[in-house]
């Protein structure tokens, strides 16, 4: 696969493996789950998820150690639901699920980020991704209700 120009700009890291660094094999051992990730006092760790063809940010969720061990087996982005208190599936229900295809760290080791290849929308309202507005338009749209 070749980079695209926006891909460029944050570095190409998709390069041409199927599996790039083994992520989703169970017989290859994971670089990410050997590693001290810093997650906070309730045992998470924020996760943005980058879109691979567009280098769009689609969503910010979060992870738990079980939620990114499920990730890495299913190749496919689970979250932690901070409201439901449970493991979420993204687009289980509707379809739109993420193929991961990298996990990256911070340079803190306390932020994921997932390249993905989404199936469908990312955000619950139907966008593309979860940042479909400018603060300018979210305020407006709030002083008006």
């Amino acid at each position: 696969m070749r980079c695209s120009a926006s891909l460029l700009k944050f570095g190409c890291v998709l390069g041409n493996l199927p599996n790039p660094l083994g992520l989703f094999s169970a017989s290859a051992p994971s670089k990410i789950s050997r590693m001290n990730l810093a997650y906070d006092s309730q045992g998470l760790i924020p996760a943005i998820v980058q879109d691979a063809a567009t280098g769009a940010v689609l969503m910010v969720a979060w992870m738990n150690a079980e939620s990114l061990r499920l990730t890495q087996e299913k190749g496919e982005a689970v979250f932690w639901s901070r409201s439901r208190g449970e493991l979420w599936h993204k687009g289980a229900t509707s379809g739109n699920v993420m193929r991961v295809k990298l996990i990256r760290v911070d340079c803190d080791g306390d932020t994921l980020l997932l390249i993905v290849d989404p199936a469908g929308p990312a955000c619950h309202t139907g966008e593309r991704s979860c940042f479909y507005r400018s603060l300018a338009e979210f305020q407006a749209a709030s002083e008006g209700d």
